[in-house]
């Protein structure tokens, strides 16, 4: 079991030598070719979204890291390394969108599998499933690094300690180099970023020929000993070795790939020529609905016989239309054939002329008079309407006077009572 911490992700060679990897039947050989390949992925795709180095120095020690918690024969290569850098770009604070990412991935698969460079349709099913997994990826990683992702590079040593050393210049921008080159191996798990630092130091100054104090020994000063940075020496050397890493599909649940490989099976399988099955063109065929009965009852799947019998039938018919066409009478084509004369010309065209004016006068005059009408009924719906209004004012008045005379004859029989009342008792008394 690997425990996190901040800063504290390290591992011995036996940890090393005993990964998943190798427990799932991956040899050493090819689980140091998949790391090689997956860093280069990530570097190049890192110049090609235009981010920093730190961004893609964090995205390989995350690949590393995973790789030493999980097999290269349950999480595929590219998916990993696509996702490693999505996640390091938001920890370093350069953010690049999930359909960069992919559209990065998918050009370099093309380019690299020599595949044809085909536009990633945004819309398609295959973007979706990419952008899911890279997302299903990154919670992957973070939840076997448990969301500690500090990473310390050595890059930010170097200039301190050739400074210290006063090592000439161009010694550091070999040692920068090399510590780009150490991220491809399994240094930044092996070791802490000061001893790495030294081992790249003292190597380029090796390739450079320039010495370094050894009395005191130079390496104390700078908390790394002799054994760590013999060994980084060592990592180094062997990863020149090595020829160019190539993808060994080593993981068991399939290949994945940002490429959409069926358009380009479908491609190929869909022939161009028309079959061997189909009849010729010139071929005399019977009547269209028995002819396409007996295709249709042969073989249901063989549409390239129906598209011929339609073509046929086409021209069948093209020509009787044609040979209806020529049969016109010889009058016609006599009066056709004969040139007209000027003067006749003139008058057909003053004919013409005359009969375009009859027509705009009598569509003129159908104007009007629709207009007239429209006149017409909207003021008898103007007298209609007066009428009605004269009604309801009637109405209205009537109303109101039948009320006032039933109010005022309330007001008298109340009066008239009221007065018998007082009568009555003047009279008791």
């Amino acid at each position: 079991m690997i425990y996190t911490a901040i800063d504290t992700f390290y591992l011995t060679d036996e940890k090393l030598k005993n990964s998943p990897s190798r427990k799932d039947g991956i040899d050493e050989a090819t689980e140091t070719t998949l790391r090689i390949y997956g860093c280069d992925l990530i570097q190049e795709s890192g110049i090609l979204l235009r981010l920093p180095q730190a961004v893609m120095a964090t995205g390989q020690v995350l690949f590393h890291r995973f790789y030493c918690k999980k097999s290269f024969a349950r999480f595929n290569v590219k998916k990993v390394a696509a996702s490693c850098v999505w996640l390091a770009s938001k920890l370093e604070e350069s953010t690049r969108k999930a359909r960069q990412v992919i559209i990065v991935f998918h050009r370099m698969e093309c380019r690299r599998e020599n595949l044809p460079m085909e536009h990633l349709d945004l819309y398609s099913k295959k973007y979706v499933d990419l952008k899911t997994e890279l997302s299903r990826t990154e919670r992957h990683i973070l939840k076997e690094m448990g969301f500690i992702c500090h990473v310390e590079h050595p890059h930010k040593f170097i200039s301190n300690y050739l400074a210290t050393l006063e090592t000439p210049p161009e010694l550091r921008q070999e040692a920068w180099n090399l510590a780009n080159d150490s991220l491809r191996t399994t240094l930044c798990v092996q070791f802490k970023s000061e001893v790495v630092a030294c081992g790249v130091v003292y190597a380029a100054a090796r390739r450079f020929q320039v010495p370094l104090p050894e009395y005191p020994p130079w390496w104390k000063a700078f908390d790394a000993d002799k054994s760590g940075i013999d060994e980084v020496c060592r990592v180094l050397a062997h990863l020149y070795s090595l020829p160019k890493a190539q993808h060994i599909p080593a993981c068991k649940e399939g290949d994945f790939a940002f490429y959409n490989k069926s358009s380009e099976s479908k491609s190929q399988s869909t022939p161009k020529d028309v079959p061997q099955s189909s009849p010729p063109v010139d071929s005399v065929i019977p009547e269209p609905k028995g002819a396409i009965g007996e295709a249709i009852n042969e073989s249901n799947s063989d549409k390239g016989a129906l598209v011929m019998l339609a073509i046929d039938s086409r021209r069948d018919s093209k020509k009787s239309y044609d040979e209806s066409k020529s049969m016109a009478p010889e009058g016609e084509a006599k009066d056709e054939s004969m040139p007209k004369s000027k003067p006749d010309r003139r008058t057909e065209a003053n004919s013409e002329t005359h009969k375009d004016r009859d027509g705009e006068r009598d569509r003129v005059r159908d104007r009007k008079s629709r207009d007239r009408d429209r006149g017409r009924d909207s003021d008898k719906d103007r007298e209609r309407e007066e009428v009605e209004r004269d009604k309801l004012k009637d109405r209205s008045h009537l109303s109101r006077e039948r009320i006032k005379h039933y109010s005022s004859s309330d007001r008298d029989y109340h009066c008239s009572s009221y007065l018998s009342k007082e009568k009555d008792r003047h009279r008791h008394h």
